[in-house]
Formats: structure tokens, C-alpha cells, sequence
């Protein structure tokens, strides 16, 4: 769904339609950040934990709405596992962390998932008391003038981009300083950043542990569901 084909949402209130949003902008006196992790969590890991909890503590976050994304727009030709049981997992990742939510907010969404409607269809939810930002890595940072409708997510979120600890910033800072959009990007250094959803998802295949790696109810629920080519006599956590 492209929002610029779509009558834009509003509400006068500052609620939203969507019940596991979070409800911020009811104070008029006083503005309400709203961290958005996004991603396929493919499956969900420390590092996605850890760069929400930095971005929390460092930016002085209300709350961190993790999204899986639905039919993510970079991954057509790829295959990726249901929504349900990425959303599920994200689930189970993030609830035992209060200022953490889990939403379904693309995966109920018809169509490819771009980041842009997505942001559109959020600014339009909330208040102009509510400010946006966008949680991404930094290797997205240095593609995200590519991105469709790249010149709307200037305008919509501050962009947060999570680096590792080494990682060389000149590729991502030379994009956004060449590209004719007015982006506001705030940098994080993350040291969990060197795991990924792929590294987990070989590790399964291979019947090696995810222990330390991602949440234990996550290993639960891959090997009960028989996701990544898991193998079915071994249980390892």
C-alpha cells in the first residue's frame, strides 16, 4: 500500500486504531519520543534488544515499538519466514521489558512493506507532540537516499543509526551529506552489533546453540515451530 494513493488517517484524539500501538501525546504541555526498531527479525536477537535499549536509554525514549515488517520491500526475492511467527517471536523477545512493545502494524498491512508509508501512516496516528525516530543500522543509514520516497523520511523521523564498535561512518555520513534530502541522523555505538539474524539462522541449521544470542522463549519457539531447518531430534538452547 502506498500511502500517497490513500486518503491519509487522522484522529483527533491520542489514541490510535491499532490496539498494541502505544498511546502517547495525551499531555499537551509536553512532547513524547517514539522509537520505532524496524527490521524482518528474521529471527529477533540481542542485538536488535541491546540497540533498542541503548537507543531508549541514550535518546530518552518514551517507549521502543518493535515492527516486524510484513513483506519487506529489500527482500522480494528472498525467502522470509511467515509474519506470524516473526511477529511471535518479537513477541516473546520483548515482554518481560516495560518500555518495550511489539506490533503488528506491518504485518497486518497489505502489499510490500516500504518504511516511508509506514512512517506516513504513524505520523498521521499521532499528535504533533509525539516525535518520531526511526531505528535502523548504520549500513541502512548509508542506502536510505536510495529508498522509495526517500525525501518524505526527513520530514517524518530522526533517523538512528546503530554502528558497532570499528565500524567506519565516512560511507554512511558521506550519503546523507551528498544526498539533497534533509535528514537528521543521530549515531549509536552498539559492541552486540556484530550478531545477526543469519549467523542464528546457519547456527539452527547446523543443531549449534543460541544460547546467549537470543532470548531463550525464541530458541523455544524455533525449535517448536521447526523454523531455520532445525533438526527435530536435537533440542539445543
Amino acid at each position: 500500500m502506498d500511502i500517497a494513493d490513500d486518503e491519509p488517517l487522522r484522529t483527533e484524539e491520542p489514541v490510535t486504531p491499532h490496539d498494541d500501538l502505544p498511546r502517547l501525546g495525551q499531555d499537551a504541555s509536553r512532547t513524547y519520543r517514539l522509537g520505532i526498531m524496524g527490521g524482518t527479525f528474521d529471527p529477533i536477537h540481542n542485538g536488535h534488544l541491546v540497540t533498542a535499549e541503548q537507543a531508549f536509554d541514550d535518546l530518552g525514549l518514551d517507549v521502543v515499538v518493535f515492527m516486524p515488517a510484513g513483506r519487506p520491500a529489500f527482500k522480494r526475492d528472498v525467502l522470509v519466514t511467515a509474519g506470524e511467527d516473526r511477529y511471535a517471536m518479537t513477541l516473546l523477545a520483548t515482554a518481560d521489558n516495560p518500555h518495550f512493545v511489539a506490533s503488528r502494524f506491518e504485518v497486518d498491512r497489505p502489499g510490500i512493506t516500504y518504511t516511508a508509508d509506514t512512517l506516513e501512516l504513524l505520523r498521521a496516528l499521532y499528535p504533533g507532540n509525539v516525535e518520531l525516530y526511526f531505528i535502523t543500522g548504520a549500513d541502512a543509514i548509508a542506502e536510505i537516499v536510495s529508498w522509495r520516497h526517500a525525501e518524505r523520511l526527513g520530514r517524518l523521523a530522526t533517523l538512528v543509526g546503530a554502528t558497532r564498535p570499528g565500524y567506519d561512518l565516512a560511507r554512511a555520513k558521506a550519503a546523507i551529506d551528498a544526498s539533497s534530502y534533509d535528514f537528521d541522523v543521530v549515531y549509536l555505538e552498539v559492541p552486540a552489533l556484530a550478531i545477526s539474524s543469519s549467523y542464528l539462522r546457519g547456527r539452527v541449521s547446523r543443531g549449534q546453540s543460541l544460547r546467549y544470542l537470543t532470548p531463550d522463549a525464541v530458541t523455544g519457539y524455533i525449535h517448536k515451530h521447526k523454523l531455520y531447518g532445525v533438526r527435530p531430534n536435537r533440542y539445543s538452547m
